[in-house]
């Protein structure tokens, strides 16, 4: 039996092993990286010290090495692994002064030290940039996972791919069948089964328990079919989720700041195991999709975007958090659902509502910097454009539904113009719905019509209408508009219908955000393809049940003549002989590489010419081939390309307005950025 270590020594081991388990004749290495910032710092010589101190000569009653005091092998093995846990505890600065044993271990060290600045500057522990691909990694947990907890770590665990070496490292043998599988047949197998499932919320909570399992597997399925999942783990699936959210909940996926935390909001925050954060989506429920108040429930928003950020956009996991604010919902359906999870009362309003949030902002900066990226999402319009406002001067903050919505929309047009001609500033354009989408898409198209023009925005804003619940929106009516829709009233006869509308203004381009699905009648499609020979009709709301046409009437009814897109995804169609593939306007194009170059440029403030260039780039991506099968826009299993351009242009114009914090600004921004993007292939584990 060997003697137990000095106390000195043990104190570095955080964890005692699982009961009834032999322990390893090893020492634990020190608690995760994050973890052990909070040992208090000791100076280089300590390290050595605490290996000679008067305790140490228990190991040497072992014998073999006389007056050197060396002690039998095992021990010796024992103080190897040791000192090697001491020099990689250490802080960089002492990390110099300890010494190595090989060179080797030095030239690894330095590659590591090379690599650490992927990722926009934050250190890659966990091994999941595409920088960091080629070099082993530690399991860590709080300590070194392993055996059974490494089975239940889902940012560590392979399933059957762990190999045979690292099988008896890590203490697996037994716990996995003898099998040893790649990567890629787990994707087939997991395809298979899901291809099995008949109902597509089936399907997501079978996605949703893989992401709790094997976070590298389920990231690897999502990037290698993602044309076929996307609507699964996002819209129009996500909606139902949602809808279901009670039912289905399983384990917790992010943070949940309630009424009842005010005051202490701070303290919530840090309950979430991960600090360097660079991603958070924001839901307070009250606007799920086109779905109306959802409460506590539209946290499946949160976590199905930020899927999205490390699928497209290459975003690492540990840096994302979803994060839903209940303050109540005014659902009576959800209030008196039994398994409702969240607050069971009416939705807080005015200064209750306003001081919490303003305190979950407050905190956030305090805890994870000013340069987190804060997307706010499916807020109802009377808070989002508020929050906005107040926030955008102060904080990192996107709006998806305003900006997002607004910037795919805005490379849409772009890319259409190669198909019906003109620039931007010669069409019209008239809108079905003036909310934040309408909004948002429309003061975009403006802004880039004054900058094509060089003309005044207010002038630009001039080509565009909008219709809302009662009627156009024009200039009588102004004193009762709400201040985000004032700036669109124009001069014009007041008009009651959509189709009075069109028939009135005559417009080249028809866009609907109104939530109304079928709002797009035959007549109202008809009568846009009466006097424009390529009628562009967009049908952008969300989910299927609610976008205003579908593909089929919008070709069908303009004799295939339409240039159509749509917010959710629909199948391809035939008319008189001819498949035309109809676009989706998704803001997966866009908001995974605008978060991307956010992140990788350390930009302090989201600007509107940063919306514009992720357009620019995205419209640009589109190609003849596209265009003849009646798409707009490039298709998705080049998202990860896609993205990695759009982080390049945004991240350049961060820096070209100065707003970039992370320099030197890189030579190459497109390799920097597809360098830093999260790559979800197995590591190998020392």
């Amino acid at each position: 039996h060997l003697p137990q270590p000095p106390r000195s020594l043990a104190r570095r081991g955080r964890r005692q092993p699982t009961r009834g388990r032999r322990q390893p004749t090893r020492l634990h290495p020190p608690t995760h990286p994050d973890r052990a910032l909070e040992l208090p710092a000791e100076p280089a010589a300590m390290l050595s010290a605490r290996t000679a101190s008067p305790a140490a000569s228990l190991w040497k009653r072992g014998g073999g090495a006389g007056a050197r005091g060396d002690g039998c092998t095992s021990c010796l093995e024992v103080r190897r692994r040791a000192a090697a846990v001491a020099v990689r505890a250490a802080q960089p600065k002492r990390v110099e002064a300890v010494a190595m044993e090989s060179a080797a271990e030095t030239a690894e060290v330095a590659a590591e030290k090379e690599v650490a600045a992927a990722g926009g500057g934050v250190e890659d522990k966990y091994g999941e940039d595409r920088a960091t691909e080629e070099l082993p990694v530690t399991p860590w947990a709080f300590s070194v996972a392993s055996g059974y907890t490494l089975l239940r770590d889902p940012h560590h665990n392979k399933g059957l791919a762990f190999t045979e070496r690292e099988r008896d490292a890590h203490y697996l043998r037994g716990l996995l069948p003898p099998g040893v599988v790649s990567q890629d047949l787990q994707v087939k197998k997991i395809m298979h089964n899901l291809r099995q499932y008949k109902v597509p919320l089936q399907r997501y909570v079978a996605m949703m328990d893989l992401q709790e399992r094997n976070e590298r597997l389920f990231y690897k399925l999502l990037i290698d079919n993602v044309e076929e999942l996307l609507p699964v783990v996002y819209t129009p699936t996500v909606g139902e989720a949602c809808q279901k959210y009670g039912s289905i909940f399983r384990r917790p996926q992010g943070l949940y700041v309630s009424l009842r935390d005010k005051g202490k909001v701070l303290d919530v925050l840090r309950n979430w195991p991960e600090r360097n954060i660079q991603v958070i989506v924001v839901t307070d429920g009250e606007r799920i999709l086109g779905l109306g108040d959802l409460g506590c429930q539209g946290m499946g928003i949160p976590v199905g975007k930020l899927s999205l950020y490390t699928a497209l956009g290459g975003v690492r996991p540990s840096a994302c958090l979803p994060i839903t604010i209940d303050v109540g919902t005014n659902n009576e359906q959800l209030l008196n659902d039994e398994f409702y999870i969240g607050l069971r009362q009416r939705r807080a309003t005015g200064e209750e509502y306003h001081e919490l949030m303003e305190e979950f902002m407050d905190a956030v900066k305090q805890i994870y910097g000013e340069k987190v990226l804060i997307q706010f999402e499916d807020f109802a319009n009377h808070n989002a454009f508020d929050l906005l406002a107040k926030y955008s001067k102060s904080h990192l903050v996107f709006n998806d539904d305003i900006q997002g919505t607004a910037s795919v929309v805005l490379a849409g047009l772009l890319s259409s113009l190669k198909v019906v001609g003109g620039t931007l500033a010669e069409h019209t354009y008239l809108f079905l719905g003036a909310g934040e989408a309408g909004t948002g898409i429309a003061e975009l198209i403006a802004l880039e019509i004054s900058k094509q023009t060089n003309a005044p925005i207010e002038e630009c804003r001039k080509k565009v209408w909008l219709v809302d619940s009662k009627g156009l929106i024009v200039n009588s009516r102004k004193d009762s508009l709400q201040p985000f829709k004032k700036s669109w009233a124009h001069e014009h006869e007041p008009v009651t219908t959509l189709l009075d509308a069109i028939e009135s203004i005559k417009p080249t381009v028809l866009i609907g955000t109104s939530g109304v699905g079928r709002a797009f009648t035959k007549e109202v499609v008809e009568a846009m393809a009466s006097f424009n020979e390529r009628p562009v009709i967009f049908s952008l709301s969300n989910p299927t049940s609610h976008s205003e046409c579908t593909a089929e009437e919008a070709y069908n009814w303009t004799q295939g003549r339409a240039v159509f897109a749509s917010g959710s995804p629909f199948d391809p169609v035939e008319h008189n002989g001819k498949i035309h593939v109809p676009g989706q306007a998704n803001n997966a194009y866009i908001f995974p590489g605008f978060g991307l170059g956010v992140v990788i440029s350390g930009a302090i403030r989201v600007h509107e010419d940063m919306l514009l260039a992720a357009s620019e780039t995205l419209a640009a991506q589109a190609t003849q081939e596209n265009f003849d099968k009646g798409s707009i826009f490039p298709p998705f299993t080049n998202i990860r390309k896609i993205s990695a351009l759009i982080a390049a242009s945004v991240a350049a114009k961060a820096y070209e307005l100065g707003l970039a914090t992370r320099l030197p600004r890189p030579r190459d921004l497109e390799k920097y950025a597809e360098s830093c993007m999260y790559t979800p292939v197995y590591r190998s584990y020392r």
